[in-house]
């Protein structure tokens, strides 16, 4: 069991929030599809003839790429790696790309699921963020989606925006609701370094909510999703029963993946390695017949570490026996006697052989993992 990421670093305009690689450059589209055609063939023994159960195509936005062009990248990777016939087929897309025309052909092609970037569905809030779509043009999209057949479809919501009132906040999330989909990806705003919130935000143009209206914020996310029938699996991630992401999921269960396209990452089991993140370098590597990347081979503190922060991502949390059966006694002792304080005061919870974060755990999760880690 795998899975397939493809990074297609294209886009039309990068939004104000982004800090993943991308170009807003499009001439290079055609050469940098042959790039992967061949980095596809020169990576095909990567997965060690393991099934491929995802394929997701992420970015940037890979909904800028031809119909001709996907279907020329699917060929390949049929070719190429042994694909489960009940494939999750995933494509990120931007609301503006998603016409009945196009879809139609995605459909064609064998795509069952798409994520689609609405942030939110307030004009004010969408021109902020510099996106390249209103909020009619992401209600459409989701409408023509449907009308194409698509039953699995997920959307990206960002909360913690500067004037983001809980009311504004509120709408976004009835508005989903009403659009009745299965996924929900919601992600508070973080100020990255080299983006133009940050440039904005050293000039004082704009503000960061406090802590407690981030609070109230998410808060009300958790509530809002739990009503309306969606679980909260993972800390940023709501979905219907039947639609969890496998491809995110088996991310977080460690699982093989293999990552194409500039500053692409892939696992296998005992390394990690992430290709250039410079279209020109890759482009002219591939060419070469090599994968311009990084490795790093991975000791039993940092699976350890890595196993820590994927589990307790999750509703499912970690579990003791399988902690044991990976890296022994001591390690157990040591995280027990670090998630003491958590499990007294309430920020974890204890089922048996399962730890897990508390919902109140989740808010600061980041916090929490980072020292539960094995230093």
């Amino acid at each position: 069991m795998a899975g397939i990421y493809l990074h297609i670093p294209f886009c039309k305009r990068k939004c104000a929030y982004c800090d993943f690689f991308s170009l807003t450059n499009a001439k290079y589209k055609d050469n940098f599809v042959q790039a992967i055609l061949q980095e596809i063939s020169l990576q095909k023994n990567y997965l060690k003839n393991e099934c491929v159960q995802t394929i997701y195509f992420g970015g940037g936005t890979p909904s800028l790429l031809s119909i001709e062009q996907l279907e020329e990248i699917l060929n390949a990777l049929h070719q190429n790696f042994t694909i489960d016939k009940n494939i999750e087929l995933t494509l990120e897309s931007n609301p503006e790309n998603l016409t009945q025309t196009f879809l139609n052909d995605l459909k064609s092609l064998g795509f069952n699921r798409l994520s689609i970037g609405i942030q939110s569905f307030n004009d004010d809030d969408l021109t902020l963020m510099r996106r390249t779509h209103d909020a009619e043009t992401a209600i459409k999209s989701i409408y023509n989606a449907k009308n194409q057949g698509f039953k699995n479809i997920s959307v990206d919501l960002i909360y913690g925006l500067p004037n983001l009132t809980q009311e504004k906040w509120e709408n976004n999330l009835e508005q989903t609701f009403l659009l009745d989909v299965q996924h929900i990806s919601a992600y508070h705003l973080t100020i990255e370094p080299k983006t133009l919130f940050k440039k904005w935000y050293d000039k004082n143009k704009i503000h960061l909510l406090n802590e407690e209206k981030s609070l109230e914020q998410y808060q009300l996310l958790v509530e809002k999703t739990t009503a309306n029938g969606f679980l909260h699996y993972e800390i940023s991630n709501f979905a219907k029963d039947g639609f969890l992401s496998l491809h995110n999921t088996n991310y977080w269960m460690g699982v093989k993946y293999l990552g194409l396209g500039p500053s692409a990452h892939s696992y296998n089991l005992t390394s990690r390695q992430w290709n250039i993140s410079n279209l020109h370098v890759y482009l002219s590597e591939i060419s070469k017949g090599n994968i311009p990347f990084e490795r790093e081979n991975l000791s039993l503190q940092e699976k350890y570490n890595d196993f820590i922060i994927t589990s307790f991502r999750t509703m499912w949390g970690l579990n003791l026996e399988k902690l044991v059966l990976n890296f022994g006694s001591s390690y157990k002792n040591y995280f027990l006697k670090k998630v003491k304080k958590y499990l007294d005061q309430k920020f974890c919870i204890q089922n048996h052989e399962q730890i897990k974060l508390s919902e109140k755990g989740m808010f600061i999760s980041d916090y929490i993992m980072t020292d539960l880690l094995f230093e």
